[in-house]
């Protein structure tokens, strides 16, 4: 599965956003690199306050990006390459700009337009305080105060995130059938599944009751989505909601296009809190962000990789392997950091080692050679793991984190949101670079790509690494022909192989395979190895540091 952020992947029209057209172009891209399906990022009508997840129309394309019929053209050319297309569902939040949000202002309070959302009265003499305490996922309070019709100030709504992303009211029946259309609306373009963000939040406890105070913000702790949270996971109400959206999937399950899927996004610790998505009648796969979190040694890796595979096993589910996303740092950049992630133990994750904030890391110096060798190693990892697996747009290609964005250009909430000291996700959401030897770098015509693009890319284009066999494109895309061709790849099982080194990864798969990834100092690889794909130098004989192998048995 392969992620398109569509503002950065590719801009037919010189304007220097991305679009379907560019996309359209560039799936020759996808096809040879080997990817069986394509994840969309948000390509609905928007604001963009949050990168296209502020949705203001869930039926329409983004003016920038195209219109219904170039969706319509990229839907029906992926699949005539063999790749399926899943898209963004965005149902926990929309934009303020929402046709039933304006609405909702405008009808004032107590009105039946007003219960689709969290409206609430203020607290204090004269209303002027939040109803709760509530904190935003992008900082300050998850109310903002709206002003009533007839001008006085008035009621507050809850927003999660973003002021401009007011949260829907999942008890509200009409919110419920509404998404239900939705989905059916997508399905019937031929879409063939949706990835669901904030997959674990929609339903809430009508109480909104307040949270224990974090003395570090002030606020209620609600980005903690522990187990008695009221907005995250627990609500029964989620269960019902996810198992609407599979009977309303099932029901294209006979059609000639086959079966419509989900994978969820949720960040949910302990493991069994995650799996629960994935019973029989949820949904169908889930993020396992225990892998994009984990820190790159020996010890974390194999617990993340055992927990992961126990647990879906029991839910007779499949893994659903992820590096990175428009989100995360990009993976070169984490893994060339002093730490590299979070340390997981037997007993799941450790928290007091490291943060699941990805600003933690966001000060510290990085070693670009190192990061690039690692993640290449970690790329075999996924790659040879029972399972599905997720790539996201241009890690294909070894590009960093662009940390130096000036401040100027930068455009993300959490940015504005932490009062300008939290730089956020643009950094890895920089357009890509495709061919030339300066920006934009073939990703349009012309033009000044939304976000600037470093000059040190060049030489690390499409076109520069297509015919490179040393280079990140072509490991990527010998591993994944290698998948795609070897029946021991893709579904099943895999058993560990213990061997005299102690900082070495391995297993085996059947038939005949086997995966060697060391942590530790080099290794003489076997005299009558063959192998297979190697995220080094095949010739040596060896296997370095932070090297990984895939070799025939």
């Amino acid at each position: 599965m392969y992620q398109i952020y569509p503002r950065s992947f590719a801009d037919a029209n010189g304007d220097g956003t991305g679009d379907l057209r560019g996309i359209i172009d560039r799936l020759p891209h996808l096809a040879e690199l080997g990817v069986d399906a394509i994840w969309v990022s948000p390509w609905y009508p928007s604001p963009l306050a949050d990168g296209g997840y502020d949705v203001s129309d869930y039926r329409d394309i983004h003016p920038d990006f195209g219109t219904l019929a170039d969706a319509d053209e990229f839907i029906a050319a992926a699949h005539a390459l063999g790749m399926r297309v899943l898209i963004d569902l965005v149902p926990n939040h929309c934009s303020d700009q929402h046709p039933w949000f304006q609405q909702a202002v405008a009808a004032g309070r107590g009105s039946a337009e007003r219960d689709l959302f969290w409206f609430r009265d203020g607290r204090g003499p004269n209303g002027d305080e939040p109803p709760n305490n509530y904190e935003a996922m992008f900082g300050g309070s998850a109310w903002q105060r709206v002003t009533e019709p007839d001008g006085s100030p008035g009621q507050w709504y809850l927003h999660m995130f973003a002021p401009e992303q007011p949260d829907w009211n999942w008890d509200n029946p009409k919110v419920v059938e509404e998404f239900d259309d939705i989905l059916r609306f997508w399905f019937d373009r031929g879409v063939d599944g949706f990835r669901v963000d904030v997959a674990d939040s929609m339903a809430k406890d009508a109480t909104l009751p307040d949270l224990p105070v974090d003395p570090e913000t002030g606020y209620g702790a609600s980005k903690e989505k522990h187990p008695g949270s009221p907005l995250w996971d627990v609500q029964p109400q989620l269960e019902e909601i996810h198992r609407r959206w599979r009977t309303v999937a099932d029901e294209y399950a006979d059609t000639p296009q086959g079966p419509r899927v989900f994978v969820s996004e949720a960040y949910l610790d302990p493991l069994p809190r995650l799996v629960a998505y994935v019973q029989p009648d949820r949904l169908h796969t889930t993020f396992n962000f225990d892998h994009l979190l984990c820190e790159w040694t020996i010890d974390s890796q194999r617990h993340v990789i055992d927990a992961s595979r126990r647990e879906h096993a029991a839910a007779g589910a499949p893994c659903t392997w992820v590096l990175s996303n428009h989100d995360t740092p990009r993976v070169a950049t984490r893994y060339g950091k002093p730490e590299t992630g979070v340390r997981f133990s037997s007993a799941g994750m450790v928290p007091e080692h490291g943060g699941r904030e990805w600003h933690h890391y966001a000060g510290m110096p990085v070693d670009l050679e190192l990061g690039r060798r690692r993640a290449r190693a970690a790329a075999l990892l996924e790659f040879a793991l029972p399972g599905g697996c997720y790539v996201y747009q241009g890690d294909e290609l070894g590009l960093e984190e662009v940390e130096d964005l000036p401040e100027e250009a930068l455009q993300d909430p959490t940015w504005f949101r932490s009062g300008r000291t939290i730089r956020g996700r643009d950094g890895c959401r920089v357009p890509l670079p495709w061919s030339g030897s300066r920006s934009p770098f073939g990703f349009g015509p012309s033009g000044v790509p939304w976000l600037p693009q470093p000059a040190r890319w060049a030489g690390q284009t499409v076109a520069d690494q297509a015919n490179d066999p040393t280079s990140h494109l072509s490991l990527y895309r010998a591993a994944l022909a290698e998948r795609r061709r070897n029946p021991a790849l893709g579904d099943g099982d895999l058993s560990w192989v213990e061997g005299p080194h102690d900082e070495v990864l391995a297993f085996d798969r059947e038939p005949g395979f086997r995966c060697v990834v060391n942590f530790g100092d080099p290794i003489e690889l076997p005299a009558d190895a063959r192998v297979l794909v190697h995220s080094g130098d095949a010739t040596t004989g060896r296997l370095g540091t932070d090297e990984a192998v895939w070799l025939a048995r």
